[in-house]
């Protein structure tokens, strides 16, 4: 008997499986700070067994959602690709908030951590993105419709800030990509992406340990505050 979906040759439901595991769904989204980690930081992470670990990172790269590299003797893995970011994004932002009481002190500073500042793959998230997001917006520097995208005054700003867009790709300059925390779409695509490497490059911002959060830097909160009149109050 053919299974629901097949006549149209998809398989929805499989790539479903492989995220209603809460072990493969926890490392999709460590995953979204957009580095390479082993088998065994991951199963650090979940706090699960390096051979409970392996099995699933198995799943997910064979599922085409994790792709593998070897570095010697040492074997990595990654998102497979921006596609794979949205979809976990998307989903973590359509899944139901779990008002849950962190363990210690240490987590509840984690968890604050991630939804003020966090790496979303290439480009920023958090409140700290939404706040320099919504600045753009009301000074101009980005439409943000249906069809959002970088105006003059916003190319024009990019140049003056020193912030550079690389050029000759064919991915857009500007998309919308919900924020998984606060439920509103922060700046993504070519422009998010640079921002963001602008920001960590220029030390605006710095990674907190091995987590994907951010903390914005005196010299960011100066910085934001300059180019985009951000009060410290929202950084």
């Amino acid at each position: 008997m053919q299974r629901a979906g097949q006549d149209v040759g998809v398989d929805l439901a499989g790539v479903a499986r492989l995220l209603a595991d809460g072990t493969r769904a926890a490392f999709c989204l460590a995953l979204l700070d957009g580095r390479a980690w082993t088998a065994n930081e991951l199963a650090r992470y979940a706090h699960v067994a390096p051979s409970t670990a392996t099995s699933h990172l198995n799943q997910l790269v064979s599922g085409g959602l994790l792709v593998e590299e070897r570095h010697g003797r040492h074997r990595y893995v990654r998102v497979a690709d921006r596609r794979v970011v949205e979809l976990i994004e998307s989903l973590a932002a359509l899944a139901p908030q779990h008002s849950t009481r962190p363990s210690s002190l240490s987590a509840s500073g984690r968890q604050q951590a991630l939804a003020r500042a966090r790496l979303c793959y290439d480009h920023l998230a958090g409140t700290v993105a939404l706040a320099i997001t919504d600045t753009m917006v009301e000074r101009g520097l980005l439409e943000w419709g249906p069809e959002p995208g970088l105006t003059d005054k916003g190319a024009l700003w990019l140049t003056n800030t020193g912030i550079t867009v690389p050029g000759g790709s064919r991915r857009p300059p500007v998309r919308t990509c919900l924020d998984w925390t606060e439920r509103r779409p922060h700046l993504a695509g070519a422009v998010g992406a640079a921002l963001c490497t602008h920001a960590l490059a220029a030390g605006w911002m710095s990674r907190i340990g091995t987590t994907r959060a951010l903390i914005v830097t005196p010299a960011g909160r100066q910085a934001l505050h300059d180019h985009l009149g951000l009060p410290s109050a929202d950084l």
